[in-house]
């Protein structure tokens, strides 16, 4: 769910979008998308949601952002701040999908107080991901504030999603995901195939394997075709979940034939 916005704007965005999706070889996309935003004078929330689809785009082609913008330029001083949200936006964001955990991590405690308490809403929530993939408990604290400022922005809860669904070792980690997955934002329930991939991974890790299951099937079913790679994740945590439950079955068995001998 996006805030209503108009028609006009809508398109302006959409197309910005497509024109740095269509021209990811070129290595100043990325420069152009920044300029692009900065005409429309993009608000966090439109940001996000072409930053992230474009740095998932580039990487998928190839082109990651990583290769493309370094920390200096990021953080360089001259950079008006539409610019400097999109190339972080974007950068995090390539972080985020390949796991680099501890990298996002570093990159934003390395900035400065002021910059640090000056972080838009998506920013920060990408710093949360961070924190709660490596099972940090300051994560948990951070999400509660993203939550109450990102309202139903679903690129914002996704991301924190993400995070708690990496993260194995969080207090309640597993139910904490379920709980944000129930968000609004996602729709009805049952309808986002990345929404219950993430549930059932959460139920994997609470026991619930025949809930998992059907969860996992329900996400195979929605997705869309063609999606290689993110088809693979999904038969992979199918597997996961049937063998927990084998084991968990077996154990219970022999347990079981145990106490009655």
């Amino acid at each position: 769910m996006t805030l209503a916005r108009d028609p006009g704007r809508e398109i302006a965005l959409r197309e910005a979008r497509t024109r740095a999706t269509n021209h990811l070889t070129a290595p100043f996309w990325p420069v152009r998308l920044a300029h692009e935003l900065r005409e429309l004078d993009a608000d966090w929330q439109e940001s996000a949601e072409v930053c992230a689809d474009a740095a998932w785009a580039a990487r998928a082609a190839g082109c990651s952002v990583l290769g493309l913008l370094s920390p200096d330029e990021i953080t360089a001083a001259d950079l008006d701040p539409v610019t400097a949200r999109t190339y972080r936006h974007l950068y995090l964001s390539a972080l985020r999908y390949d796991f680099r955990c501890a990298t996002l991590q570093a990159f934003v405690e390395q900035l400065p107080s002021s910059a640090m308490s000056k972080l838009d809403c998506y920013s920060r929530a990408l710093y949360a991901f961070a924190l709660l993939g490596r099972s940090c408990p300051a994560g948990l604290a951070l999400m509660d504030e993203v939550i109450a400022e990102a309202g139903q922005h679903t690129k914002t809860l996704h991301v924190l999603l993400h995070g708690l669904w990496l993260g194995h070792d969080l207090d309640h980690g597993a139910e904490r995901l379920l709980a944000l997955s129930a968000q609004p934002a996602f729709g009805t329930a049952g309808t986002d195939p990345i929404v219950l991939f993430r549930m059932a991974g959460a139920l994997r890790r609470l026991g619930r394997y025949d809930e998992g299951l059907a969860a996992i099937d329900r996400a195979l079913d929605l997705l869309p075709p063609g999606d290689i790679t993110v088809h693979a994740d999904l038969v992979r945590e199918r597997s996961l979940i049937a063998a927990a439950r084998d084991v968990h079955q077996h154990l219970s068995a022999r347990a079981f034939g145990g106490a009655a001998a």
